[in-house]
């Protein structure tokens, strides 16, 4: 197992790799955002449908600026519940690279995690494109130990750690008038 630290999974995502995160809720694989063949890459791996959005961890929301568009009366539920289990789908921002979020939509999920290695590596990044370490449609990975007993070298580098949670985040839809829960999760708003 090729274990990584933040600074060598900082390293290897610039260079297009896909990594293995640690997460709040599940155990992640994250690549560059602004990397369309790592993005595709990942696709490729987890055999994921292409019509299935990749969404966006970043360590504080601000660094969200220009990818997505929270509505003013949705913020209240990013100052309650981030760092934490709880996805928001907003109006994709003008920054947003393509391949991530819902191109027909124009809507991107983004979360920033409660995790401390999560969050120093996102601080180190920026935002990452990140999604569950698993094959689509399969469970969930909730350590480096069980990601990598799936899918082994596939991935670049695994960052050690397990999820805290071990249930994937509550994901809801904000870009309407008002909420609506998409999955439910940890977080019952």
């Amino acid at each position: 197992m090729n274990l990584v630290s933040v600074d060598g999974a900082a390293q290897l995502l610039a260079s297009g790799a896909i990594i293995g995160i640690p997460t709040d809720t599940v155990y992640g694989l994250g690549v560059d955002p602004g990397n369309r063949l790592a993005i595709d890459r990942l696709y490729v791996l987890k055999g994921r449908p292409v019509d299935k959005p990749i969404g966006i961890l970043a360590h504080v929301p601000e660094a969200l600026d220009g990818w997505a568009t929270v509505p003013d009366w949705a913020v209240e539920m990013t100052e309650r519940y981030w760092p934490g289990p709880l996805t928001l789908v907003c109006r994709s921002g003008p920054l947003l690279p393509e391949g991530i979020g819902d191109p027909v939509r124009h809507t991107v999920g983004v979360r920033v995690p409660n995790h401390e290695v999560a969050l120093t590596l996102l601080e180190r990044t920026g935002p990452l494109a990140v999604t569950s370490a698993n094959l689509s449609g399969q469970p969930e990975c909730h350590s480096h130990e069980s990601a990598h007993v799936l899918l082994g070298s596939a991935i670049d580098g695994y960052l050690k750690g397990r999820a805290v949670i071990g249930l994937a985040s509550t994901v809801i839809d904000v870009t309407g008038p008002k909420p609506v829960v998409l999955r439910p999760g940890p977080i019952a708003p």
